[in-house]
């Protein structure tokens, strides 16, 4: 088994992602809300300080972990959400990996 961890840059991509993962047989998914640490850190700085010329108000990301049984599971949930981001490669879409686990217990019999 494998873990597989999505930081999802854009928060509007979700449910697309989702729908994919599902198309894809990746049955369930831990939703997290998250941000990064340059966007932490730019929080702290006072506004005064900030020259933007865009909105200051700036979403988080959110984190997706999700349980798959095979590395061929791995590589369809990266096309699948690809197939949504668009090439995590790019700038502003997203960070995926994925790790064999060694130990799992509580997932119900037979599913991810």
């Amino acid at each position: 088994m494998f873990m597989v961890l999505l930081v999802l840059d854009n928060p509007d991509q979700l449910d697309a992602v989702l729908r994919a993962w599902d198309e894809a047989g990746i049955r369930g998914a831990t939703i997290i809300e998250s941000t990064g640490i340059h966007r932490h850190l730019r929080r702290l700085i006072p506004m005064r300080y900030i020259f933007q010329t865009q909105d200051t108000e700036e979403e988080g990301h959110l984190t997706l972990l999700a349980i798959v049984e095979d590395q061929a599971q791995v590589e369809a949930c990266l096309r699948a959400t690809e197939s949504v981001t668009g090439d995590l490669d790019g700038p502003q879409t997203g960070v995926f990996a994925a790790w064999p686990l060694t130990t799992v217990k509580g997932l119900p019999q037979g599913e991810e």
